[in-house]
């Protein structure tokens, strides 16, 4: 069943994707060293986040630098770097999922901070992990009808609130070894910013064009994983295979109209974990030298994920690459985005 969730794009590409990377480095051994008591007392050995999620280290911002900072950042980077004029941009859409508060969007202040104009259309696009992706085919969308010639998707996350405050609650002596895992996918978050400009592409040949997308919503799992600036708790295992059924159901069917099955240059996959990608390798017979990896430095960004791994590995892309965006977000929701580069 195609329909609504299947897109063809006829006149967007990519002009730049860039990044902003928070400075402050934190191991998974200092996150072990400070849950050491913990995991003595319950039961569970230090080294889960190496061992079992293949994470050495994420990235926290510095003092003084909050998660829009990065957001705008990354933002100006790449509208410098498309070489468009700020005054042409007709929309600016934000996907992160931090937020300080319900209102105003965070949208606002990296529009202000970016100094575009009154006329630049601004507001959040949340969606978990596919905020990022969802306001791709958005902004896509709005392009190729005539509404806007150019946008800039931007994202910005930040870990260390609720990983500061999961650490201080696991380290209480109520804590159980259940918790420590329920609460396990919170320790592999990171901060960073990622943003990406978008235009006509019979006005920009040197684009990387968006080729088309399909979406498949399994949102009866919307209880699997769920988080706020306090606590995320997960039922990693339940979301897991969820997430691997609900992708493999969209890629079946998805093949009606694509041949993502015949293989792709890239797969960008959202980066949670060694487990997660190498059971989405194995689940849709991807050779994983083919897989970019951020995960093991930078953790799970969230939205970010998938733009930041696309702009880490870009260099290694050459004209007429086949890059497919993969995405799993909580509640559930998958996506899959084709890229000819």
């Amino acid at each position: 069943m195609s329909g609504n969730a299947t897109h063809r794009f006829s006149n967007t590409s990519i002009l730049t994707v860039q990044t902003a990377d928070a400075s402050q480095v934190v191991t998974s051994d200092d996150i072990d060293q400070r849950l050491a008591d913990t995991y003595k007392r319950v039961g569970l050995r230090p080294g889960l986040l190496e061992r079992l999620a293949g994470i050495h280290e994420r990235r926290w911002w510095e003092d003084g630098v909050t998660f829009t900072d990065g957001a705008a950042m990354a933002g100006a980077k790449a509208i410098s770097e498309s070489g468009v004029d700020p005054a042409g941009i007709g929309l600016m859409i934000n996907t992160s999922v931090s937020r300080r508060h319900l209102e105003p969007s965070t949208a606002v202040a990296v529009h202000h901070a970016l100094g575009l104009p009154r006329s630049a259309q601004n507001f959040d696009v949340t969606n978990a992990c596919l905020g990022f992706v969802n306001g791709m085919e958005l902004a896509a969308a709005m392009i190729d009808s005539g509404m806007i010639e150019h946008a800039v998707i931007v994202n910005g996350e930040d870990a260390q609130t609720v990983q500061d405050r999961t650490i201080d609650r696991l380290n209480q002596p109520d804590t159980t070894a259940r918790d420590v895992i329920a609460q396990f996918a919170t320790l592999t978050l990171g901060s960073g910013a990622v943003a990406m400009v978008l235009g006509r592409s019979d006005q920009h040949p040197e684009g990387h064009r968006l080729v088309g997308s399909v979406s498949r919503a399994g949102t009866e799992h919307h209880e699997l994983c769920i988080g706020d600036n306090d606590m995320m708790r997960t039922d990693l295992k339940g979301l897991l295979e969820a997430g691997l059924d609900l992708s493999m159901d969209m890629w079946e069917e998805a093949a009606a109209d694509f041949d993502w099955q015949r293989g792709m240059d890239r797969y960008v996959i959202h980066q949670v974990s060694k487990v997660h990608t190498a059971a989405m390798c194995e689940r849709f017979g991807i050779d994983e030298a083919r897989v970019p990896k951020t995960f093991p430095t930078r953790g799970n960004l969230g939205p970010a994920s998938v733009p930041y791994t696309l702009a880490s590995a870009q260099h290694e892309l050459i004209d007429g690459d086949r890059v497919l965006l993969m995405g799993i977000g909580s509640g559930l929701n998958a996506s899959c985005l084709e890229i000819a580069w």
